[in-house]
């Protein structure tokens, strides 16, 4: 059971004395003069492109069937 605790302890005690540094990355202040090409932006509905659709009763399946059907004489 002791090893068990040493080697569960062992390694936060390690880490705990472990040195970190600052990243090396320092931001500039040199940043660019000219400004980029952006479109603005523009406002947009969010239910811009929204249809109605109710529910309707079926047609009958037959008229639909007969429609679909390719014209002409199949045999």
């Amino acid at each position: 059971m002791k090893h068990l605790f040493f080697v569960a302890v062992l390694p936060l005690l390690a880490s705990g004395c472990a040195a970190t540094l600052p990243p090396d990355v320092i931001a500039s202040g040199e940043l660019p003069a000219n400004d980029a090409d952006v479109r603005p932006v523009a406002y947009t509905s969010p239910v811009a492109g929204y249809t109605d659709r109710r529910a309707v009763d079926p047609k009958p399946w037959r008229d639909q069937n007969d429609a679909q059907a390719p014209k002409g004489g199949a045999s």
